[in-house]
């Protein structure tokens, strides 16, 4: 099972890699990253996963090598902007500052080829389910891990049998009327700081459902996950966004218009 398709853009966004983390799709992730070639990198929060690794030291040489491939491609002239998540925390005390050739920052305005301003945050800042209701979000946590570990197996299994990838944990939600309504409520409120910010759209991650939809008005872009999904945003030389799942292949998703809720997110079979 490879990919060679070589992914040439102004600019790429990716997010929710979580580094440190069992479940996290490395090998996935570094054929992506070494067939990229784009002018600007956005790391948009939980790239290595701080609270994975309080609980427990996981770090093969997988995951080690993911970063020395970003401080490569940012060796090369890549420029890329790292914005720290709610599970890489403690990196947002050094925004304003470099890491090497990566510059860090809490959030950033963003101005596609065609002069469009975008907003771009982690998102758990707007997240009010993450911020006020601690209890649902450790029983969410606790049914997500074992939704990932059942991912995790199964997916395992398919490889045997020659199966191409499947993201069990992506389609359950998308089938639970609870995680549907969470997701959108979170759509809603990034919209709605993003309008009030006069942005024209607006670029995060932080939910793990990769999204592109312009039907509001303000472009909502979710670049997704490296844990259960494998997605990431472009932008080409004209300005134009658009969505890329790199599993098995490489697939492309063009923005909904107009849509419901579903419409616009990127599947994941």
């Amino acid at each position: 099972m490879t990919v060679t398709q070589h992914v040439n853009a102004r600019t790429v966004w990716i997010s929710d890699v979580h580094l440190g983390f069992k479940d996290c799709k490395v090998d996935y992730l570094y054929k992506f990253l070494s067939s990229l070639n784009c002018e600007t990198l956005y790391l948009v929060g939980d790239i290595v996963d701080l609270w994975s690794l309080k609980k427990r030291i996981y770090w093969p040489q997988e995951h080690y090598h993911i970063l020395l491939k970003l401080y490569e491609l940012a060796d090369k002239g890549t420029r890329v902007i790292y914005i720290p998540g709610n599970h890489d925390d403690p990196m947002r005390r050094f925004a304003g500052q470099k890491f090497g050739p990566i510059e860090i920052a809490l959030e950033h305005e963003f101005k596609t080829a065609d002069g469009k301003r975008f907003w771009v945050l982690h998102g758990d800042a707007v997240d009010a389910y993450m911020k006020y209701d601690w209890l649902k979000r450790m029983t969410g946590d606790f049914a997500y891990n074992v939704l990932l570990f059942i991912n995790r197996w199964g997916n395992r299994i398919r490889r045997l049998f020659g199966m191409p990838y499947f993201s069990l944990a992506g389609q359950i939600k998308d089938n639970i009327q609870g995680a549907r309504a969470a997701i959108t409520r979170y759509k809603k409120q990034v919209i709605k700081e993003a309008r009030k910010r006069e942005y024209d759209g607006v670029i995060c991650g932080h939910i793990h459902r990769a999204d592109l939809d312009d039907s509001s008005g303000i472009v909502y872009a979710n670049t997704g996950d490296w844990i259960e999904s494998c997605t990431a945003l472009t932008e080409d030389f004209s300005g134009k966004l658009r969505l890329l799942h790199y599993v098995d292949r490489v697939e492309w998703k063009e923005p909904a218009r107009p849509a419901s809720e579903a419409e616009g997110e990127l599947d994941a079979a």
